[in-house]
Parts: structure tokens; sequence; C-alpha cells
């Protein structure tokens, strides 16, 4: 069968999001495997991750597990069956209680560099959702937060006034990603400065930036497009006109036709270099699910 013949997808919201909220809640259930990016700082310093990390000890590892949260808590004020909002809700408000919340930011104290940027951002997307949420038992959750928004502000503002360059390619650490999540978190929880400090790092970064590669890209280990992560960032940051003569330089080498316009392939899906992160927060992906599927849920 065609793909003209098959039947239109249902893009409405009653059709996806109690099966992305069942994914949300394996998720953010599930303990183990975790991929602990702890820096061991001696014999006697073995803590495992529901110790180092109560808000975020579950899915695959921590910026995941922020992810996942972020996602439970966007579909809950999206609408859900009874049944997984109360679940969602009961392990949102349990996990992200200010006493783990204040853990996960001592730990950003003593390890300023610890999931930037990508991390951050998830970090400070969930904090904006959380506080703008339309449901009582989420919104509720949002004092808890602000020093972890604190410390995010601190560290956001150290890196980008102390490096000269960005990180330009696409996996985790790419730097217009990050800001760009960043910037939409700091606007919606009205941290003015926050917001200026990564307007003005964008420009200073990528206000010059002219005929990218894009070429270059379709790296096979990256997920997400350097290039177009870039673009994204500037098109929030600059004015339309503004946007409008920088996009005509940065695109100079872009034609009809090219890669870039194109949907890219995956030839093997459980190949996480393919994928990208997307193939861990699954809950079946590459047989992990079903085989902890009998451990006992952190709660």
């Amino acid at each position: 069968m065609s793909l003209s013949d098959a039947a239109p997808l249902d893009l409405t919201r009653a059709a996806w999001a109690d099966r992305f909220a069942a994914v949300a809640a394996e998720n953010t259930t599930r303990e183990y495997p975790y991929a602990a990016h702890h820096t061991t700082s001696g014999p006697d310093d073995r803590a495992l991750p529901v110790e180092l990390h109560p808000a975020f000890a579950t899915s695959y590892d921590w910026h995941s597990s922020v992810h996942m949260h972020w996602l439970a808590a966007r579909l809950v004020a999206h609408g859900l069956s009874a049944d997984l909002e109360a679940r969602l809700t009961t392990i949102l408000r349990a996990h992200l209680s200010a006493d783990h919340l204040a853990t996960e930011a001592a730990y950003f104290h003593t390890t300023p560099h610890y999931e930037r940027p990508y991390g951050w951002a998830w970090l400070a997307k969930l904090a904006a959702e959380v506080s703008a949420s339309d449901v009582p038992a989420i919104r509720e959750l949002a004092p808890g937060f602000v020093p972890v928004v604190d410390v995010l502000e601190d560290l956001v503002t150290r890196w980008v006034d102390g490096a000269a360059h960005p990180v330009r390619h696409g996996v985790h650490s790419n730097s217009a990603f990050g800001l760009l999540l960043v910037l939409e978190a700091a606007r919606s929880l009205g941290r003015d400065e926050l917001a200026a400090t990564v307007e003005r790092a964008a420009r200073e970064w990528f206000g010059e930036d002219a005929g990218w590669p894009f070429a270059w890209e379709r790296s096979g280990h990256d997920f997400l497009s350097a290039g177009l992560a870039e673009a994204d960032l500037m098109r929030a940051v600059l004015t339309p006109a503004e946007f409008a003569t920088w996009s005509d330089g940065f695109f100079a080498q872009v034609r009809s036709g090219d890669a870039i316009l194109q949907s890219t392939v995956v030839r093997d899906e459980n190949d996480p270099q393919q994928v990208g992160a997307p193939v861990r927060a699954r809950p079946v992906a590459s047989g992990i699910g079903p085989a902890h599927r009998g451990r006992p849920a952190r709660r």
C-alpha cells in the first residue's frame, strides 16, 4: 500500500495523549538500567542514582528522566484518561518534592558542568511547565523549583560569559538547542535577566554566521541538525526584520532538493547512533522494558 493510499493520521490530542502518557509513566518509574554520569571522588563515593538524584533517577539517564517528567507534566495539563492522569500526578508529586529538588540544586553547586547544556535546558523547561500548569496539583510544585532555577541561571550566565565559542555539533552539547530551551523557559518564568543573557550570547555566538554548510550535516551520530537548531534559536532572538536578513545569509547554500530538506534514513532502529536519544526513552526498545517490569516502582 502506498503512502497516498494509507488512512490519514489522526493528530488530535485524544488519539495520542494516553499512549505518550503510558510511556512517561513507564520511564519515570523504572530505576534500571540507569547510565549514571557521576564522577566518583573516591572509594567511599558509592551512592546509588536515587541517592544522588532523588527527583530524576529513572528512565535511562538524568536528562532523559528530566525530559520524561516534563512530558508527564505537559500531558497532565493537556487532559488524559482519569487513571493515567491520577498516576502521572502521583508520580510527579512524589518525585518533584521540594526536598528532592533541593538535593538536585545542591548537586549542581558541587558539579557545575554536569549535564551542560542539554540537561539544564530540559530542567528549565520542566520548571516552566510546572509553574504555568493549569492543574493545581502540578502548579503547587512550582516553589520547589525556585532554588533549582536560581542555580541554573548562575550556571548559564557563567558558561556563556566564559566561553568564546559555542558547541556546534548535533548532539546533547549543542549550544544553540540548549540556549533556545533555556530562553523559552526564562521568558515563561519571568526571568528577564536570564533571557537577556541568552539573547546576548546568541547574538555574540551566531549573529555573524552565514553560508552554513548544510551539505556537511547528516553525521551518523547526530540527532538534531546543528544548522536548523541555530536558525531556530536566532528566530526566537532576532526581530522579524533582523531574522530575514540573517537567514538570507545563513541559508545561502541551500537549494531546492538538497538532502537537508528531505527526511533522513534510519536503517537500524536499534542502533542508538542512528536514532539518537529517543530510543532510550521508549519502554521496550533494546528489550530493556519488559525485563525490568517486575521491579518495584520508585515513588
